[in-house]
């Protein structure tokens, strides 16, 4: 099959089944209503419940689940076949993993917007609130320390990045500032944010910052100590200062490099340089790798369902969406 040719279909089939299967669920299982009371309104208070546009709420959801799992996961799961990895990206996704995620973010915004333990002890036990609890505590201590030693490695192997991260920072405050203080045009703030990200990239890659020691520390060491000082900042201030406007920004960066890997994959479609390499399904594996089942349910995870999810669900979007109708967008 020609990788233009398995594209559209997989692309056509999300958008088939968000308007046919999403519209389903939104209307007949969780029977969603404009006029129900939401968190974001109903306990409003101007730090964690705040109501959001749909676009911006989107933008800080799809950032926080977007990470390195959904591109390093079926980069590794193909080892199987291209068949069984793409079959189970696109279909797990459509029916248990956005299932998934859109249920856990309906059950948290009709219980307060509390969090997956609080809902377990509701209607179950404190027991099994007390797991569910050191379940989470353990699997974001597992995310911050990875995540912290990756970025600190990038920092420390491509110092360009420095200047470009760091500095997306001041531009998110400014887009927050403009658009819930001065009530500034989202269009025309979001086009001036985004401009100004590429453009201190590209001052990133002039005035790189390198070094080896800090205070008697390596370099990598030092990142690792700044990036949890930022987590911990960043999660205390008003979700509007920071967090929300920082995803949103960065879901641009992210909507844009798709478009550019779309078109990629058309022109080299379409010249006949981008041919399908690998095998369907994969019978010549090597002795040491495990096999399909079910291991490449495990391998290929965030990319089709995870759990982790429904913390971002029930930890901040909950939080902020300002109609239930919203939670399908």
């Amino acid at each position: 099959m020609d990788t233009l040719l398995l594209m559209l279909v997989c692309g056509v089939g999300y958008l088939i089944a968000y308007h046919t299967y999403g519209r389903f669920l939104a209307k007949k299982i969780f029977k969603l209503n404009k006029n129900a009371p939401v968190p974001s309104v109903e306990l409003q208070d101007g730090i964690d419940y705040v109501p959001a546009r749909k676009g911006i709420i989107f933008g800080h959801h799809y950032t926080s689940i977007a990470g390195t799992g959904p591109i390093v996961g079926p980069a590794i799961g193909i080892i199987w076949g291209w068949l069984p990895a793409i079959l189970w990206v696109t279909l797990g996704c459509i029916f248990m993993g956005a299932v998934h995620d859109f249920g856990a973010l309906i059950v948290s915004m009709r219980n307060e917007g509390k969090s997956i333990s609080e809902i377990a002890a509701k209607y179950i036990n404190i027991r099994v609130r007390f797991i569910f609890f050191a379940v989470v505590f353990l699997s974001l201590l597992i995310v911050i320390a990875i995540f912290g030693v990756v970025i600190a490695a990038v920092f420390t192997t491509f110092p360009s990045s420095v200047i470009a991260v760091w500095l997306q920072i001041p531009i998110a405050i400014a887009l927050g500032f403009a658009i819930y203080k001065k009530g500034a045009s989202i269009p025309v703030a979001t086009a001036i944010a985004v401009v100004g990200m590429y453009l201190f990239i590209a001052v990133g890659s002039w005035l790189p910052i390198e070094f080896d020691m800090v205070l008697g520390m390596p370099a990598t060491g030092f990142w690792v100590i700044i990036l949890l000082i930022y987590a911990w900042v960043a999660s205390t201030l008003p979700v509007t200062t920071l967090l929300q406007p920082r995803d949103y920004i960065n879901a641009w960066q992210l909507f844009i490099a798709m478009a550019l890997l779309v078109g990629g994959t058309v022109v080299a479609s379409l010249a006949g340089n981008l041919p399908l390499v690998a095998p369907a399904i994969n019978t010549s594996l090597p002795k040491d790798v495990l096999p399909l089942w079910p291991f490449m349910f495990v391998t290929i995870a965030c990319g089709a369902i995870s759990g982790f999810h429904s913390l971002v669900a029930s930890g901040t979007t909950a939080k902020q969406v300002a109609k239930e109708p919203d939670s399908l967008f």
